[in-house]
């Protein structure tokens, strides 16, 4: 099992998706948010992603296809 510790960035109509929810259904991965600020029109949050690589790195695919920036963060 691997973990990966990244920082979401979320402007516009992507603030309103469930994305940590359908990253979670449809990706064999655990969230666990650490921290998040979120304001009207932009946010953020950083969290954990556990599971095995090759389905992190679906369910980032899947965050940057819905325009959400992903940025890799040193584990905490």
């Amino acid at each position: 099992m691997a973990r990966t510790t990244v920082r979401l960035t979320f402007r516009g109509d992507s603030l309103n998706d469930p994305v940590i929810y359908r990253m979670g259904q449809d990706y064999k991965v655990v969230t666990n948010i650490r921290r998040a600020d979120v304001g009207e029109d932009t946010g953020w949050l950083e969290m954990d992603l556990d599971g095995e690589q090759a389905e992190i790195d679906r369910a980032l695919e899947y965050c940057r296809s819905r325009g959400i920036g992903v940025q890799p963060l040193k584990p905490v």
